[in-house]
């Protein structure tokens, strides 16, 4: 597939870009999005995952946890659904968008300035640090989805979620929350905002 040339905007919550840094990523390479849902391990100090503290405290007159245990089981169970969701877009993707970038192979990005200023506003209202807004220039591929239109995390069934994905692939519709996953080679060609740590 031919690669295109263009700019896009990053928010950077982990570790601050350096200008003229070069990203690559490909089908070969997993973002922090696939290493926290796919290979994050939650468990209590006794070393119990969620399913072990389960079978360790059921008993014939219901369940019953202590902090430790409960806070382990709220963490799993909500990085289990992300997980679910991310695995069913992937799935949905490679049936009928195979060309589109992966969301668990790729850098996240908003197309305008103005788009990133609304995705640092969500992530300090989840108190996550945002370090940097960067400028990229990308060679690569991209894809702009609508981040309101991916499954929910509930306990719909599989179906639903399957039909949410579909929507998701359609692309951005209604621009309510505008994500642009890009691949390819992505270079830093401006740090335009510097936040203090």
């Amino acid at each position: 597939m031919e690669k295109n040339e263009f700019f896009a905007y990053h928010i950077v919550t982990r570790n601050k870009m350096s200008l003229g840094q070069i990203i690559h990523f490909d089908d070969h390479e997993y973002n922090s999005l696939y290493r926290f849902f796919f290979e994050k391990e939650i468990v209590n100090s006794k070393g119990e995952d969620f399913i072990q503290i389960l079978q360790s405290h059921h008993s014939g007159e219901g369940l019953t946890l202590e902090k430790e245990d409960a806070d382990v089981a709220m963490r799993y169970v909500g990085q289990t659904t992300r997980a679910i969701r991310e695995v069913i877009v992937e799935m949905v993707r490679l049936k009928e968008h195979p060309e589109y970038p992966s969301r668990l192979s790729c850098l996240y990005a908003a197309k305008s300035y103005e788009d990133a200023l609304k995705w640092k506003q969500l992530f300090e209202s989840f108190n996550r640090k945002v370090l940097q807004i960067v400028k990229l220039s990308v060679r690569g591929n991209c894809f702009e989805g609508d981040g309101d239109l991916l499954p929910k995390e509930d306990g719909a069934p599989f179906s639903r979620k399957i039909e949410q994905a579909k929507e998701y692939w359609k692309g951005n519709v209604n621009n309510y929350l505008p994500e642009l996953l890009i691949n390819g080679e992505i270079e830093v060609v401006e740090i335009i905002d510097d936040y203090p740590i």
